[in-house]
């Protein structure tokens, strides 16, 4: 039993079901699954992984129930015939083997359908914005009959019984996050008349029924839980004391637990939250249906360090935790906190770099920022060098305090060159605005793994001559920001936007910000947030091109409660004593400033990497001194490399 987290590790009950811990992994589209919406080996070497983590059950992504309109993506696994049954039961029981409870969500996608093929199924024949983005047309939904309506609850309670028969030992009803139960939930996208809108006794009936047709299939002893948003965050959509209601319905009609989210994915920050926004931002939701029914409730939603999660089920606000994107950017997240070693978990900076903006918006397996073995169990292994070498890792920042941690744990003899007198390189920067603070435990957590391994730090600025006597060479040597050649940027009043934001130089009251892509945007909002008067300048025609999506929606919302002035399609022309001044579309202007902070990109720094490849020495580039990019760019370089040598 864990001293640091002892309700965390106490047994618990989901109906007849006892769980050897308080951890559910949260069902999460991976997109690993055949084509066809079969199992494939590739989907149970990761969900083995999973389990094999610690979790005291997985609940195994979405499965549709159906074939005309529940699929949602191509690599969706499925549930809804008997030909699923034989991949689902090898799944099943590989859970099982790794020492975990194996359980199934089910799920119609509604009209949040990324494939965009008709039919797209919905009570109303109202268009998901996303699907027109996707592909210019408006598909608009067909709008389902009561017959059809009849034929889903039916669908549902069939892919149930299939799961049991699978070897599943809880199903899971998804009833969130925008999908088909929400869509005739929440008055935003239910506009029917008849007895399945209108009234909240009505929006609800197609749970109620659904969970009946379940019970019915499965018997009364087999545990059912429901996923549901809190709320969808829609103007127009459903509140709380609505949620509220239907689970006291649910519990009377059977279900064991209520698994609780929040949001759509028109409303995706607060479905997947970024770090711009709270940790645990769900958690209210789950703490307000607990206070109200007497079955156990699973918490959800950016629970990132197992002190949160202690935290929930000893003070009473949910009884289990659903852990996602934890247990992606780290599956022995559980069995690390169980041994009382919370600082060795690889935490989750809830980036979606990996999750969603190069998986779930481009319709690939999933990856994770800063744990690149995520969907390439088997393939991606730490093992042992075939020969040991002495290597060098210049550069203790991101990229090459990964490349370290790979090299030591492969037995080679690692030393880092660092010419600062702390490691973490840009990640101090990067985690430096309040918004950003989630990046500060994986800093943290890359510091101690290489103090735990034992690696040694040069604080020095290494030369060529330094490096003579090591096999081979990591060059991390990271970026620098782009000066342009522009009149007066010589001048003290033009500061780069590094200096700017580790405070190596003094920025005035009144700023302007040249340059608007991701680094730009949230050193402008960080200064508006803490009482500067702020212009951001961008020559594109919209700020943040390069900020993830998720990020975008969550700056945009905090830009908002800000006097930030922006200024689009403009361009510095000259750095002035006073100001700047630039060039619109109206013509030039001078904007009056104390500091004018460039932000207008890195460049990488491969200085040394040239001169030891053209002296013949075996080196290797990672991170940003190979392109300047993000913290995924840096973790899975680094770690590639790592395999390599």
């Amino acid at each position: 039993m864990s001293k640091m987290f002892p309700h965390l590790f106490a047994p618990g009950k989901i109906g007849t079901l006892t769980l050897k811990n308080r951890i559910l992994k949260a069902p999460q589209s991976s997109g690993m699954s055949n084509m066809d919406g079969t199992v494939s080996e590739r989907l149970v070497r990761y969900y083995r992984d999973q389990a094999a983590g610690g979790a005291g059950c997985i609940v195994v992504e979405y499965a549709y129930v159906d074939d005309i309109g529940a699929k949602s993506a191509h690599c969706h696994l499925g549930i809804s015939s008997n030909e699923h049954i034989p991949g689902l039961a090898w799944l099943a029981e590989n859970i099982r083997e790794m020492g975990s409870v194996p359980a199934i969500q089910i799920e119609h996608c509604g009209r949040q359908k990324f494939l965009g093929t008709q039919p797209i199924c919905a009570p109303s024949a109202l268009p998901w914005p996303k699907l027109w983005d996707q592909y210019g047309v408006q598909a608009v939904p067909h709008v389902l009959t009561i017959e059809e309506i009849q034929d889903i609850v039916h669908a549902f309670g069939d892919s149930a019984l299939r799961a049991k028969k699978a070897g599943f030992e809880l199903v899971e009803i998804h009833g969130a996050h925008g999908y088909l139960l929400t869509n005739f939930f929440s008055p935003h996208t239910n506009h029917r008349t008849d007895l399945y809108g209108g009234s909240l006794e009505n929006r609800m009936r197609i749970y109620v029924e659904i969970v009946r047709d379940v019970r019915k299939k499965v018997g009364p002893d087999f545990p059912v839980t429901i996923r549901l948003s809190g709320t969808d965050y829609e103007p127009d959509g459903f509140p709380i004391e609505d949620t509220i209601a239907m689970a006291k319905v649910l519990e009377r009609e059977g279900i064991d637990a209520f698994h609780i989210s929040g949001g759509d994915h028109h409303t995706m920050i607060h479905q997947v939250s970024p770090m711009a926004m709270s940790l645990c931002h769900n958690t209210w939701a789950a703490e307000a249906i607990k206070k109200e029914v007497s079955v156990p409730v699973i918490a959800s939603g950016s629970i990132t360090l197992p002190e949160y999660a202690e935290d929930i089920i000893a003070s009473g606000k949910g009884d289990f935790v659903g852990l996602g994107r934890p247990l992606w950017a780290d599956p022995e997240w559980p069995n690390k906190a169980a041994a009382d070693h919370p600082e060795d978990i690889r935490p989750c900076i809830r980036c979606n770099e990996g999750c969603l903006e190069r998986t779930f918006f481009n319709y690939k397996a999933i990856t994770c920022a800063v744990n690149p073995v995520v969907s390439r169990e088997g393939e991606l292994k730490i093992a042992p060098a075939p020969v040991k070498k002495k290597v060098a890792v210049v550069g203790a920042g991101t990229a090459g305090m990964e490349a370290a941690r790979v090299l030591a744990l492969r037995g080679h003899d690692v030393t880092i060159y660092e010419e600062k007198d702390k490691k973490g390189g840009l990640l101090h920067e990067a985690a430096a605005p309040e918004f950003k603070a989630d990046i500060r435990p994986f800093m943290q957590y890359q510091i101690t793994a290489l103090e735990k391994l034992g690696v040694p730090v040069v604080q020095k600025k290494a030369t060529a001559a330094d490096l003579e006597g090591y096999d081979a060479v990591v060059c991390a040597t990271g970026s620098l920001p782009i000066i342009p050649h522009i009149p007066g940027v010589e001048k003290p009043i033009a500061v780069d936007c590094l200096s700017a934001i580790n405070g190596a130089k003094p920025v005035g009251k009144k700023v302007v910000v040249i340059g608007g892509g991701l680094v730009g945007t949230e050193t402008a909002l960080d200064l508006a947030e803490n009482g500067h008067s702020v212009t951001l300048v961008e020559m594109l025609p919209k700020i943040m091109k390069d900020v993830a999506v998720t990020d975008f929606l969550a700056y945009s919302e905090r830009i908002a409660k800000t006097d930030m002035r922006i200024l689009t399609e403009t361009r510095l022309e000259e750095v002035l004593d006073n100001g700047a001044r630039v060039s619109t579309k109206k013509g030039e202007e001078t904007i009056e400033a104390d500091t004018v902070i460039l932000a207008l990109g890195l460049k990488a720094e491969q200085g040394l990497y040239n001169e030891l490849a053209a002296a013949g020495k075996e080196v290797y580039l990672v991170g940003d001194a190979v392109k300047a990019g993000k913290i995924f760019d840096a973790i899975h370089t680094a770690y590639r490399v790592g395999l390599r040598i």
